[in-house]
């Protein structure tokens, strides 16, 4: 076999491609900075009333205050001129007295709430908009204490790491099951990450839908979800070809549950985003009965991690713990962010990426699923997709807060 002809080099005195690139961007910045600078000046003057619109990013209730985070959604600037609880007028202080485009202030407004009771806010503007607000039952935002992060932890514990690592009980029983067991089980995971992927979805899309849409609201989900998948797609590339005795299917057992743990750890993450968020709103019975229910829930995750392994050779107790905690720990780092940020947008983003990094460990667990015929939906495949995402549906309904 011929040698590959050697690729034509570059023709004398042409400038780099890299040079080319950053003339072109930097002719077309610049052009768009004179226009930024000088182009409203060649416009007429807009007609019509200023157009004021501002969002509640976060609630803040403490023993006679409730404190407003604004973000101005609006193109012009807005000042808060006046504030009304259930219609009676009440004294406020400001951060600024005028929020920019993108802007964000904190509003602090004096008043003697009642825990429990719901609340009608509204902000009237220096040019009489009235923008709406609302506490739907006013209970004490949680301080940020060492006691706070605490119980963040044991949550987190309950719900994220102990029951992914009882899941991983069922090694030994996936172990001592045949080939075609293995087959219905690997498309058992597939079907409880899609629940995962769709689960994950609806949750990024009603943060979105709350948010005040400053940064793109729903959007921010298909951002975080591409990106994830694009990362991950290419760290994968990358590993693979470093990584000569690879599997014929595209992944060593060890990595593959590892691409597992991090799929369902980012799901985690935005379940401890949710299970904060309520927290800090006082929307969420910490009770048994809700732990339990998260731990049933979680449990299938652990299976679907050490699935991998059932044909192979007995992972390391210590791989597995590592394992457990990649997959369950990030519930308690999202508990805290969910307690004390409180940004819906932030969260839709989060909750994306969580999103994207599952359908890319589904695309890598896909040909595992294929028959001798090469089938990828065959009965075995179908029955055990299924079955998963019903398992997961039906653990789910055990954790509604």
């Amino acid at each position: 076999m011929s040698a590959a002809a050697p690729a034509p080099a570059a023709p004398r005195g042409r400038a780099p491609v890299w040079l080319l690139a950053v003339a072109i961007v930097a002719v077309i910045g610049g052009v768009l900075a004179v226009l930024a600078l000088a182009g409203g000046d060649t416009l007429p003057e807009r007609r019509g009333p200023p157009v004021e619109e501002l969002a509640v990013e976060r609630t803040v209730l403490k023993p006679g205050t409730i404190e407003l985070t604004l973000r101005n959604t609006g193109p012009d600037a807005v000042a808060v001129a006046q504030v009304s609880v259930n219609d009676a007028f009440v004294d406020f202080e400001r951060s600024t007295s005028e929020i920019g485009r993108l802007g964000s202030a904190k509003l602090t407004i004096d008043y003697p709430w009642q825990e429990g009771s719901p609340y009608a806010i509204n902000l009237l503007t220096s040019t009489g908009a009235v923008i709406p607000a609302a506490v739907a039952a006013a209970v004490e935002t949680p301080a940020d204490d060492g006691s706070f992060f605490a119980l963040m932890a044991l949550l987190g514990l309950y719900v994220g790491v102990i029951p992914v690592t009882l899941g991983m009980l069922f090694l030994p029983l996936l172990r001592r099951s045949g080939p075609a067991w293995t087959q219905v089980l690997i498309a058992f995971t597939v079907g409880l990450l899609a629940f995962l992927v769709v689960d994950g979805a609806l949750e990024a899309f009603e943060a979105g839908g709350a948010s005040g849409g400053a940064f793109g609201g729903p959007e921010l989900l298909f951002l975080g979800a591409g990106l994830s998948f694009l990362v991950l797609s290419g760290l994968d590339a990358w590993t693979k070809r470093r990584r000569a005795g690879a599997a014929a299917g595209g992944a060593s057992p060890a990595r593959l549950a590892l691409l597992i743990a991090v799929g369902i750890g980012l799901h985690n993450f935005g379940e401890g985003l949710a299970i904060g968020s309520a927290y800090a709103l006082g929307a969420l019975a910490l009770g048994a009965f809700l732990v339990v229910g998260f731990a049933l829930h979680n449990t299938t995750e652990g299976l679907a991690i050490v699935t991998p392994f059932a044909g192979g050779r007995s992972p390391s107790p210590l791989l597995l713990v590592g394992l457990g905690v990649v997959a369950g720990a990030p519930a308690i780092l999202g508990a805290v962010i969910g307690a004390t940020v409180g940004n819906a947008e932030l969260s839709s983003f989060l909750l994306g990426i969580g999103v994207g990094a599952i359908v890319q460990v589904v695309v890598q667990l896909a040909p595992a699923m294929r028959d001798a015929d090469g089938r990828l939906l065959h009965p075995r495949a179908a029955a055990g997709v299924a079955a998963g995402a019903l398992a997961l549906y039906g653990t789910s309904l055990l954790v509604a807060a």
